[in-house]
Order: structure tokens, then sequence, then C-alpha cells
């Protein structure tokens, strides 16, 4: 009896203790400057220390929350700074600052009683909100969804649905049988960190290797890592793994193989996770420059060089690696796109607006998307992704009569299907003469096109999605002198006259289907069916081409043991049918290539090896192996050190592909060497390649710098040599050595807040054994250099706000083709000089739906006056308009007006 009566006074005055403690306590919270899970970690510990009797620390509210006693508020901030953490009442000391390990440099620029609306800044770009129940858990793909899903479930959640975007688990429990806390403890258990608790060393790295997600990044903002994303509906790029994901550019992906199902964020960078060299261009870093279309949508990217082809035609081409578009896989959707007879004017295809990024690849790309890829891949994709209907216009004119208009519509028809309807047309109606020859600077003419995609996504229930689209387009172009009448034949009119018609049809599908259960297996099957039909005369030359190709490509992908372990096997099948007519010569050919391939897919927790090779059996070039390796290797987290090396081969569409000298008085000799096509042997070329990729801290804000060398050797080629004879064309097959080395270091830093630089150089050592001797190829500089300056004021109440965007591109000087047995008047000398061109743009948003800029190009106004050689005897020996190295227009102006309903 005495012994109950003294339990029940202890009992009473331990809980009066208690009543008296907890009402003295006193709660406080103050912003505190910190980055991730480490911050957190030491701001808590240093708060504690300090006498706090609790310390919580909201990296994504930049908060600090304590509660006292006895010790005073300013003691535990000033300890807190002590350790190295700016907050509102204490700055930390500069040495203890840049003692901090990179990670945790968070940025010092604002004054700490300005960190909420800095906060809130950020959040209106980047940062994820939360809804009541919701919290932050990291993880990268579907296998990750499960096991954190799973784990809630077992931990007494009656729901629990994790969303890759946001990096967020919503729960539903029953708060008298479970909490927050033991449901979020359970999860870290499981391997994932997230808000509240972090998962042990042990647990995290005994994770599959696509599951070892980034534990550096700030909660809130998009995991750099992410390569699944269950909500969104829309196809994107899969570059040397269909699974891992475009991390840095935020392209979260479900995928099956040839259909990848992923939301978008708007980013430009190189990508992390891949092991080969993978940039993607994003819709919104394509609002920087006019970008009409392909062929301008590079000019604030200094991976790409887009230059004039033909003083006459106007058309632009791209190079990557120091070599000629051609040698370039460019799809689009993942399907191939711009080749055959559509690689002279392909790039004028795909408006700009219709963009929704572009993903860019360096060197040897997978085996999955065909054998041709030799420089590298460019693929497009399309706008389809949109939660709510969203139809956009777009206005544009230059001050040289080029108008343009853009019509878009993305929209969901209900939980598993939407469609993109896409329509653009225009015009060019001035006669713009810059250079004072007689002859257009550009063509006049207009294009219509129009494109309508449906899409269907059912991952998540059935395991199917699907991807349907269909593409029109008439492009009518009249260019020469000015007087020239298209309604007449050329022979009835002196003035010197170019006329292009191309009419083009498509349609494609991709679908795919995701074992149930087994997220990591799929199988995809893609196909596509392309008519382009091209009229054409230069002069009293014409020619006129017809092409249809029928493109399918099955893909299978699956694990071996575990999904450290990934492996794909498909077969493609493509068929090309020519028919060409060039003068009165008229020339057809079939191509009919099956083909088998596999790759391999080896991740550990600093490398990703992938290994593949294809098979294909071409019925005029032969049997083509085709073996292309790619490895990455992190040093650390900001240190990256990837190597490629692969095989491409070809075959050369030699008129298609040397339309921009059409327009001259050169004659077309073809030298036979026992090939299939036009008596050529088709283009064979290794590419090897190494790149280093290294983040650091520079301005209290991230800064990368990459620098890469790649070497291309032709094992075959066809050349085309315009030395031999300034009246001729000539193509012939490589006897010798043909090889192109090429240097790129590019860095990206931020000096202030909203201030974007880029800054990189290049140097490209082109050379080729021609039937002279070895020479440099022509119209390649050796050295150029690239600076973009971005800046963008904070947004407004209403979302509004200005951006300032400016592009200078230095090229340096050129080797020019042989003209010496030319009349004086008429050469060429043996280089061209150096010159520079700038591009600038001011936009500004009113608001989320409306936006005005205006910009120019070539504001240097640097142009190349000798163009056209012999331009005032267009019909004679001398006439050339082919040698073109520089602007052919001067200083150019535009407009623009986007508007969203």
């Amino acid at each position: 009896m005495k012994l109950s009566i003294s339990r029940l006074i202890l009992g009473a005055l331990f809980l009066f203790t208690q009543l008296i403690s907890a009402q003295t306590l006193s709660k406080n919270q103050f912003k505190v400057k910190g980055n991730c899970e480490m911050c957190k970690t030491r701001i808590e510990s240093a708060a504690k220390k300090a006498g706090a009797k609790t310390a919580v620390y909201s990296i994504d509210l930049q908060t600090l929350t304590f509660e006292t006693d006895k010790i005073s508020a300013d003691d535990i901030l000033k300890k807190v700074a002590d350790a190295g953490h700016d907050n509102e009442k204490f700055k930390a000391s500069d040495t203890i600052y840049e003692s901090l390990p990179g990670c945790c440099h968070y940025d010092r620029d604002l004054q700490p009683s300005q960190a909420e609306t800095h906060h809130e800044n950020h959040a209106e770009t980047n940062i994820f909100t939360k809804k009541e129940n919701e919290f932050y858990v990291r993880g990268n793909c579907a296998s990750c969804k499960a096991r954190i899903e799973k784990a809630a479930k077992d931990a007494g959640a009656n729901t629990a649905e994790w969303n890759a975007e946001k990096q967020t688990v919503a729960l539903h429990f029953d708060p008298s049988t479970t909490s927050s806390d033991k449901i979020l403890k359970a999860i870290a258990d499981a391997g994932h960190d997230n808000e509240k608790y972090k998962a042990s060393d042990d647990v995290y790295n005994g994770l599959p290797g696509c599951c070892l997600y980034d534990r550096d990044f700030t909660f809130g903002e998009p995991n750099p890592k992410v390569h699944y994303e269950e909500e969104t509906k829309h196809e994107n790029h899969k570059s040397n793994d269909t699974s891992n994901a475009q991390e840095d550019h935020s392209q979260h992906e479900r995928s099956i193989d040839g259909v990848v199902l992923t939301g978008s964020k708007a980013a430009t960078a190189l990508s992390k996770k891949e092991a080969g060299l993978v940039f993607t261009i994003d819709k919104k870093e394509l609002l920087k420059a006019a970008c009409c279309n392909l062929s301008e949508s590079f000019e604030t990217n200094a991976t790409v060089d887009v230059s004039f082809s033909n003083a006459v035609t106007g058309t632009k081409q791209l190079k990557m690696l120091g070599l000629d578009q051609k040698y370039t896989s460019l799809t689009k959707e993942q399907l191939p796109e711009i080749r055959g007879l559509a690689s002279a004017y392909g790039l004028n295809f795909i408006p700009g607006r219709w963009i929704e990024s572009i993903q860019l690849t360096k060197g040897g790309s997978t085996v999955t998307n065909g054998y041709e890829s030799i420089t590298g891949q460019i693929n497009t994709e399309l706008l389809k992704n949109a939660k709510t209907p969203e139809t956009s216009l777009n206005l544009f004119s230059d001050f040289n009569a080029r108008a343009e208009i853009n019509i878009t519509n993305v929209s969901p028809i209900n939980d598993k299907w939407s469609q993109t309807f896409l329509l653009h047309g225009n015009g060019t109606f001035g006669n713009t003469d810059m250079n004072d020859d007689g002859f257009l600077d550009r063509p006049k003419g207009i294009q219509i096109n129009a494109a309508y995609l449906l899409n269907y996504n059912d991952l998540e229930k059935s395991g199917f999605g699907s991807h349907f689209g269909i593409n029109f387009i008439r492009d009518e172009r009249t260019a020469g002198q000015i007087g020239f009448d298209k309604k007449l034949s050329q022979d009835k009119q002196s003035p010197y006259g170019v006329g292009i018609d191309i009419s083009r049809f498509q349609v494609w599908n991709k679908t795919g289907y995701v074992v149930k259960g087994k997220p990591y297996q799929s199988i995809g099957w893609m196909n596509q069916y392309v008519y382009h039909q091209q009229d054409s005369f230069f002069g009293l030359r014409n020619y006129a081409g017809q092409q249809h190709t029928y493109y399918s490509n099955l893909i299978f992908e699956s694990i071996i043991g575990n999904t450290n372990h990934k492996y794909k096997a498909g077969a493609s099948f493509l068929y090309d049918g020519y028919k060409e007519m060039y003068l009165t010569d008229d020339m057809r050919r079939n191509e009919i290539v099956p083909g088998i391939f596999a790759e391999y897919t080896l991740t550990g927790l600093k490398y990703t090896l992938v290994a593949g090779s294809r098979v294909d059996f071409h019925n005029l070039a032969g049997t083509q192996f085709t073996p292309r390796l790619n490895f990455k290797y992190d040093f650390t987290p900001q240190t990256i050190l990837r190597l490629s090396a692969g095989r491409g081969f070809r075959t050369a569409n030699v008129f298609a592909e040397s339309q921009q000298y059409f327009a001259s008085n050169r004659a077309i000799n073809i030298v036979p060497n026992g090939g299939n096509i036009y008596g050529l042997r088709p283009e064979i070329a290794w590419n090897y390649g190494a790149s280093l990729q290294q983040e650091f801290k520079l301005f209290g804000r991230k800064s990368s710098i990459i620098a890469d060398f790649f070497r291309t050797d032709f094992q075959d080629q066809v050349l085309v040599d315009l030395d031999k004879s300034p009246q001729q064309l000539t193509f012939y097959n490589l006897e010798g050595k043909s090889f192109a080395n090429s240097f790129q270091t590019q860095w990206d830093f931020t000096p202030f807040k909203n201030f974007d630089v880029r800054l990189a150089y290049k140097y490209y050592d082109v050379q080729a054994d021609y039937i002279g001797g070895r020479r440099e190829v022509p119209f390649m500089a050796k050295h150029r250099g690239f600076v973009n300056l971005a800046y963008s004021s904070n947004k407004n109440d209403n979302g509004g706000f200005w951006s300032f965007d400016t592009t200078l591109n230095w090229v340096g000087k050129q080797r020019l083709p042989d003209t010496s047995t030319n009349p004086a008047e008429f050469q060429l000398p043996a280089y061209s000089e150096s010159y520079a061109v700038l591009n600038a743009q001011i936009s500004r948003n009113f608001n989320k739906k409306i936006r005005a800029y205006v910009g120019g190009e070539n504001l240097t106004s640097y142009y190349q006056k000798n163009a056209i050689v012999d331009f005032k005897n267009p019909f004679g020996n001398y006439f050339d308009g082919g040698m073109v190295y520089a602007p052919i227009m001067k200083a150019n102006f535009y407009v623009g007006l986007d508007v969203t309903f």
C-alpha cells in the first residue's frame, strides 16, 4: 500500500515537473541558410549543442525551428553561424563558410533578412509546394516508387503515392495506429532519404544502381537523376539507355523502348547520368533567339556550328565535330528525319515553335537508333505535354518582309488520351539584296506545315502506351536575280532563276508495353512512312527527286538478375526507294536494310558502361557490323569522365547533299570505284571521344566546365572535291586518309542572380587525302569562339519579367577552294578572313500568357562581299554561288508576339 502511494506521488511530481518545464520552454523560428542534408545535420547539431531542447531545420523553407528554456535565441543562432551557416541575426565568417563541403555552399549574395523573399522567387521557377501529409522523399525510378510505397504501407499507411517529379510521397493513415514520423523512418530504413530521416550509407549503397539518387540536391527542387514520371503523358528522348534519363535537363521518364513517356521542366544542361555526352536544349532556351526553324535552334549552343551554304538559295547547314551535317543522325521523335533527299532543306521543315526539346549527343550514339550516326545524333521532340488544354499563337516578322505564324494546341482528351495540333505558315515576300549584286540574298516563297499527334498512356494499369503522328509540308521557293519570273521558263528570260518546290508527307506510330510487375521489362515498336518529292531548277539545270521510306524498329528491354545489368535486343528494317533526275540522267535505286542489334548496360556505384553492336544486311553496301561503346566514371558527383568509341556507315546521296553547288557553272563528275550507289562505295568511319565534366561553386553558385576531344577516322569516304577545277564538282572514294580532330571547352557560370554566362572555344583539324594530295577540308575554321550572356529580371505578381540575351560567335579563317585557274577577277584568296557575328534579343513577359520580343541578327553587319563569283554573268563559265564562308546578309531586325490561351 505504501509502495503504491509512493508511486502515485512520484508520478504526480514527474508530471508536474514536465508541465512546469513545458511552460517555461520558448519556441523560436528563424531564417538560416543551407543547401542539403549535411547542412540540416550540421545546423540542428549546432543548435542542440548550444542548448536548444529541440531543433528542426527545413531545407525547403530555409528555417530553423527550436525550443529553449534558459539560453537565448541569439546564443543559439551565433553557434549556428559559427558552424558556417548565415542566418537572419549572424553571418558566418568567410573562412568557416569556405571550409564547408562544396554541396553546402549556399547562396550568400542576399542578406539573411531577404532569405524568405529569395526562396519565394525561387519557388516560382523550380521549387515544388506540398500539401498536408505530403513529405519530401528522394528516389529515381519505378523501382524506387515501388520500394517507397511498400515501406510506407508496411509502416501503417492506408495509401502512399510517391511522385517522382515533385519528389514527394502523399500519405493517408490513421493517426491512432501510426504516424508520419514512423512511416518516414520506415522509408529511410528502406534506403530513401526524406525530410525527417536519412537512410544509412550501407542501406543506400545496397540499392540497385538505377536507384542511387543524388543525395545532395535540395528538397523541393527537381531531382537531377530522376528517370521515371508516372503522371505525365508525353514522349521524349532516349539516349544510351532507355531507363536512364536526361537528368540535368529535368526530363522525367517512364520508358518503353521507343516509347518514352515523360514530363519536362525548363533546363538546358549536360546530362550527368548518361554514359554518353548528351545535351538537352529545352523549349525555353529556344526562346532566347528567333528560332524560326531547326537550323536556327542552336544560336545559343556552342556544340553545333550553323553556316550558310549557298549565296543564291540562302540555305543553312549544320556541322558537328568539324564535319558536315550528313554525318550526324538527325531524328524527330527518335525516328529518322533529315536524310536522303531532305538533306539540303530539311532543317526548314521543323518549326521552332513546334519544338519541346532537342537532345544532342556528341560522338557515338546508341545502336538501337541505327547505323548512320558517325559524329552524333540530334533528336527533336515535338510539343505534346499538357495537363490542361493549352493553345498558343506566335506571330513573327522581320524588317525584310519575312512573316511567320504558328498555332499550337496541346490538350488532354481524358485521363489516358491527349492530342496535339500543330500549324505553321511562313512567307518571304520582299526583294532582299544587301550587297547590291542583283541576286536575292534569300529566296522568296511560302511554306505550309501541319501536324497532328495523338498519345495514349495507360502504363500504370494495362502497361500500354502509344504515340501516333502525321505531318504534311508544302514548300515553294524562288531565288536568283531580281526580276526573274518563275511563271516563265528559264530559256525564255534573261534573269537567272532558281525554283525549288517540295512536298513531304509522313506518318508514324510508336507503341510499347511494360510488363506488369516488372517495370524494367518492356517492348516497343516504332514504324514510319515518309514520302518526299522535290522538283527544282537552277538556271538551265533541272533536278528532281522522289523518295519513299519505310522504317521499322522493334526493341525488347529487360535485366539480367537485377537492374545493375540491363540489356536491349531488337531488329530493324529500312527501305529507301529513290528516283532522281539530273539534266537527262535518270537514276533509280532501292536500298533494303534489315538489321539486328543488342546492347548491354552495366551500372555500378561510380560507373556506367554501355556496350552495343548491330549487324545490318544492306542489299547494295553489303553486310555491315557496327559496334559502339560508352563509358562514364564519376570520380565524385561533380567530376565525371566519359570515354566513347564506335563505328558508323552511310550511303552518300551525292546529288541531294550537294545542292548548294548547283547554282554554279560546275559540271558534276563522278569517278566510279566499283560501288553500287552512283558507282561509289559506302562511307565508313570510326569515332573516338573523351570528355571531362567538372562542377564547382563560383560566386556561391553552381558553375561547370566541360572539355571534350573527338577524333573521326574514315575507313572509306565519298570526297567532294572542289579544288580539281573551279568548273567541276568531282566525287570519288577516298584513297588514303581522312580525319577530323575536334576539341571544345565550355564554361557555364552565374556571376550574380539571374545572370548566366556561357563561354566556349573550339578547335578543328579536318584533313583528307584528295587526288591532288592532303589538304584541309574547305569552309572549316580551325578556331572558333563563343559567348552567350542571358539575364532575366525577377517575376512580378502577375508572373511578368524581362529577358535579355546576346550571343557572339567568332569564326577564324577558313581554307577556300582553289580558283587559281580562273581569271584574276574571279579568283578567291587561299583563306578567308576571320569575322564575328553578334545576335541579341529583348523579350517581355507581361504575364504567363503574353510575351513580346524584339531582336537583331548579325548586328556586326559583317557579310561576304564576294559571295557570288561572276554574278554579272550567271550563265558564264565562272559563275559560282557556292563559295560561301560567312553571312550573306547584313544586320536584320525582327519582332514577335506569343499569346497563350
